[in-house]
């Protein structure tokens, strides 16, 4: 027992001495892909010291997928390749079937895992190495929406929901996209300087709603919504909005 605990003691003291960071940096926080073309690029770079192998693939939004179980009407080309250290790689997302509906965007997940080297010297010793697995967001967009994409928050209908004393905030989406949220709050005004109840982040589908629950007590001082959203370049993009009666 005490030999398992030094070891387990000199893992965590190695981990914290040296934690454990991707190498693999991605040239995108989100991929949007326009139904009107036929492929889009995305840039991945090794910023480590070691060559990285890496992996990639695309499903409809199953968190435990492989490449061998995920669905989507996507090829990626090269699926495994090798970045050197200092150098970078592009991956080719092809579209190669139909995607529905066509009157809103449909999520899709890029999946990118990061294998590295085997470590020098490692046979017949302690070793422990960690894999990377990135997990983005990417949309297809079909063409010539009811709105832009810009418009998409603005769209937004917020109301405070009341059931058996508990309070919860919902927001109901009715563009055609995915609106994806950085930080949401609660406010008695719109001022900058109103105090704010955090309700953390989220994401609300195309036509559907996000329900989220609200800290108690919550009065009916509380009158504003104040949110940021992320929009196609991963900027965050700040916003206010009156609760609907």
């Amino acid at each position: 027992m005490l030999k398992k605990m030094a070891w387990t003691a000199g893992v965590v003291m190695a981990l914290m001495a040296s934690p454990a960071k991707p190498a693999v940096v991605i040239g995108a926080t989100r991929v949007v892909f326009p139904a009107a073309q036929r492929d889009v690029a995305v840039r991945l770079q090794n910023k480590g010291e070691e060559p990285a192998l890496v992996q990639v693939w695309i499903d409809d939004g199953d968190e435990a997928s492989s490449p061998q179980t995920a669905r989507g009407p996507f090829v990626i080309t090269p699926p495994v390749f090798r970045i050197d250290p200092g150098h970078g790689h592009a991956v080719r997302i092809v579209h190669v079937g139909d995607v529905k509906p066509v009157d809103k965007e449909k999520l899709y997940w890029l999946n990118v895992l990061e294998i590295p080297p085997k470590a020098d010297k490692a046979e017949g010793s302690n070793v422990l190495q960690f894999a990377f697995r990135h997990r983005l967001k990417l949309f297809h967009r079909p063409e010539r929406l009811s709105s832009t994409v810009d418009q998409a928050a603005a769209r937004l209908v917020w109301s405070l929901v009341r059931s058996d004393g508990a309070a919860s905030l919902r927001v109901a989406n009715p563009s055609p996209y995915v609106v994806s949220f950085n930080a949401i709050g609660l406010s008695p005004s719109d001022a900058p300087t109103a105090p704010t109840v955090p309700l953390g982040g989220g994401m609300v589908m195309p036509g559907g709603s996000l329900i989220i629950p609200v800290p108690s007590p919550t009065g009916s001082e509380l009158t504003h919504v104040s949110y940021a959203v992320i929009n196609d370049y991963g900027a965050v993009v700040p916003g206010t909005a009156k609760l609907a009666p």
